[in-house]
């Protein structure tokens, strides 16, 4: 019995072809960008390309507008979700707020914007109603969004990143050693902030890491929300290097590549920077001396609230501007109520947009799996990358490839450049599930006389289905938000709901802006409601599979 176990369990000639299936499956999609860097960068290893970006009157204020909006946005980021975490784990508000956070989360950047724009602008919501206190009959002359130094950019990118921060917590703190030890140290009598100063931050932190460096990168290199909410003139960094790479001019272009490789070398001494303060903390932190202190009342008892109602703003106003018939300053309710905005909006992009989360989510998926089940899991990391790195130098690493495969504006070409972003994410959310399947019935099923793959598709995914369909939900909310491969690789022949989103944010019809950022939203929405009922309805009948 024990040789037919080994001889089940023992590689097959099937399991060899697998391996190479999905090292070839994976290279497919990141192998194309190894020489398209070097043809995007290769103009900015030439000295007058650099000199050129120095004289440029534009880039230093363009930098610091967006340093400060990347490191403000992001360490508020963090200080939001830490200091939520800290006010309601362990307790059934946390709970609550773990079922309720994916409605935030498939809210796409750029709508995020455009709903946070209707609210803080000088004649946006929170201005009408301050109006309608004090008086005011035209809208104040502040600069709350588009300022100089990105800090209403800094404030969105800080709300909006917070959810997912709290989204990594949630995986982290549910780890049964956590809940121990919070358990432990609050029966010894210590208190929930003690708790996490001495215990819990000091394993928590280091954890952190990669999805702060992700944080940090998506806020050097966003470009959508920056043309909505940041600086015009000049524009934020990031924006200033999307115009230079997509000039026809070749000196602005190569400009644009050196640029690149500046928001790159600007990401690595951020991250330095800080992995330094981390560790020269560490060396200087007191050892706890058991002392107990009552819990201190919070100053932000309600904060999660705050955020929750932030979100729910942000959709009520784009729902209310997308019906509305007139609705002029000061007055915090639409004249009329109309769906004319609805029956004269362009749902080209909407079509766009679905088949083409489609097509990506359901090519990256069987990828994902083969990955998971036979590819080499060291080099998780490298394929983790596109999240950790600025985007703007693989996406003009991703148009250079192809230009020279004369793929530049066809759907071929604009599905592979979702595949690098979607791949990613898809892989964070399954890799946890997928190892801690009990692995006692793989070998069960093997040892049976079925094949690896066969186990796999008849018991194993099927097992596994909740997590899979979470996979393809965030993996096509991913696809909905892409704002530059979109433009990148479809050279302008396809429009979708973001692309649509953030040219009318530059000046079009509020209703027909609100209508196409709605959309953008009620996509990842049906993607999140399909994970959710999908599984259920499937295992009414298998008790223990819910």
């Amino acid at each position: 019995m024990a040789k037919t176990l080994r001889v089940a369990l023992m590689p097959s000639w099937r399991d060899q072809i697998m391996f190479g299936l999905a090292i070839a499956l994976v290279a497919l999609i990141f192998m194309p960008l190894i020489p398209g860097l070097f043809w995007a960068m290769s103009p900015a290893f030439h000295i007058p390309v650099w000199q050129t970006l120095w004289v440029d009157p534009q880039w230093l204020q363009a930098l610091l507008a967006t340093v400060l909006s990347a490191f403000i946005g992001t360490t508020l980021a963090f200080l939001f979700a830490i200091t939520i975490a800290i006010q309601l784990y362990p307790g059934r508000h946390w709970l609550q707020l773990q079922q309720r956070l994916p409605i935030l989360l498939a809210i796409p950047h750029a709508a995020f914007a455009i709903g946070f724009f209707f609210l803080i602008a000088p004649s946006g919501w929170l201005s009408r109603l301050t109006a309608l206190l004090s008086g005011w009959v035209m809208p104040p002359d502040w600069i709350t969004v588009q300022d100089s130094y990105g800090l209403s950019l800094a404030l969105a990118l800080a709300i909006k990143e917070s959810w997912f921060l709290l989204w990594v917590l949630f995986a982290v703190l549910s780890e049964q050693e956590i809940t121990k030890q919070m358990t432990i140290a609050q029966t010894l009598g210590y208190s929930r902030t003690q708790v996490w100063r001495m215990i819990l931050l000091p394993q928590i932190l280091p954890r952190m890491g990669w999805p702060l460096a992700a944080v940090l990168a998506y806020g050097l290199s966003v470009v959508d929300m920056a043309v909505i909410l940041g600086p015009t003139n000049p524009p934020t960094f990031a924006v200033l290097i999307w115009q230079w790479l997509t000039n026809p001019d070749e000196v602005l272009q190569a400009q644009g590549s050196a640029a690149s490789l500046v928001l790159l070398g600007l990401l690595l001494m951020m991250v330095v920077l800080v992995r330094f303060v981390w560790q020269q903390g560490l060396l200087f932190r007191r050892y706890p001396l058991g002392e107990r202190f009552p819990e201190p009342r919070s100053r932000f008892p309600r904060l999660h609230l705050l955020f929750f109602g932030v979100g729910y703003a942000v959709i009520s106003l784009l729902l209310l501007w997308s019906l509305a018939g007139g609705w002029f300053f000061p007055a915090i309710w639409p004249e009329t109520i109309t769906l004319t905005s609805w029956l004269q909006a362009d749902f080209v992009p909407f079509q766009t947009s679905l088949w083409l989360g489609f097509a990506v989510c359901f090519l990256c998926l069987p990828l994902v799996l083969f990955w998971l089940e036979w590819g080499p899991q060291q080099f998780n990391a490298l394929l983790y990358l596109p999240l950790i790195v600025p985007a703007l130098p693989l996406m003009a690493g991703q148009y250079s490839a192809l230009l020279h495969l004369h793929l530049d504006g066809s759907a071929t070409g604009l599905i592979w450049s979702h595949l690098l972003w979607v791949l990613p994410y898809m892989l964070l959310t399954l890799v946890g599930p997928y190892r801690a399947f009990d692995r006692r019935i793989m070998t069960t099923t093997q040892a049976l006389g079925v094949s690896r793959f066969m186990a796999c598709l008849r018991v194993k995914w099927p097992m596994l289905l909740r997590p899979i369909m979470a996979a393809l939900a965030i993996g096509f909310a991913v696809s909905i938000a892409q704002y530059l491969p979109t433009l990148f690789a479809g050279g302008g022949r396809f429009d979708t709901v973001t692309t649509e989103a953030v040219a009318l944010s530059a000046g079009g019809n509020r209703r027909i802006l609100a209508v196409q950022a709605l959309l953008q939203i009620l996509l990842p929405l049906l993607a999140f409601a399909c994970a959710a009922g999908l599984p259920t309805w499937l295992a009414r009948h298998r008790k223990g599979l819910h």
